[in-house]
């Protein structure tokens, strides 16, 4: 009768441990994020997967080209055409292949708050041997676009609403 409960005892401790290990395997698995200077975030009161789930559908909607979307990143590209005298003087001209804004959008969080980081930059002459990225600061209608992203999150969550 004893060996019956102690092993019964092992086995509940036992389950009990890989529940415990299984939980903080999963929040441990999160990215740590900084964000750098020039960069956007904002404050989402939903879990890191709703955040991706919300940017990538979003993305569709519009036509926008994801290049990259894994569970803590996405990476989206939206093809500038024509003349752009601006960007020419600012950032050179882009003659020997396209020209794109590239937004990596980066997340981490726990179930009801998600820190989501947002970096742009113009590439001139996309995925040739000439190519060249350089780092636009955000503005306020990128904020609006996370703003956007926050929002839609958030209409999906359960979770009470989160200050930025």
């Amino acid at each position: 009768m004893r060996h019956l409960i102690l092993a019964g005892l092992c086995a509940l401790t036992l389950a009990a441990c890989q529940s415990s290990n299984t939980q903080q395997a999963s929040l441990g698995n999160q990215p740590q994020l900084t964000v750098p200077q020039g960069a956007q975030s904002v404050k989402v009161a939903a879990d890191p997967m709703t955040v991706r789930s919300a940017l990538v559908s979003s993305a569709q909607e519009r036509g926008t080209i994801v290049i990259q979307d894994e569970p803590n990143m996405v990476v989206m590209e939206r093809q500038l055409t024509g003349e752009n005298p601006a960007l020419d003087s600012q950032f050179g001209p882009s003659d020997n292949g396209n020209r794109v804004i590239r937004i990596r959008l980066r997340f981490t969080g726990t179930p009801c708050e998600t820190l989501v980081v947002q970096d742009l930059a113009v590439i001139n002459n996309v995925r040739t041997g000439l190519e060249q990225s350089f780092v636009l600061p955000g503005n306020p209608n990128t904020m609006q676009s996370l703003q956007g992203l926050k929002s839609r999150a958030e209409q999906s969550s359960s979770c009470p609403p989160v200050t930025s």
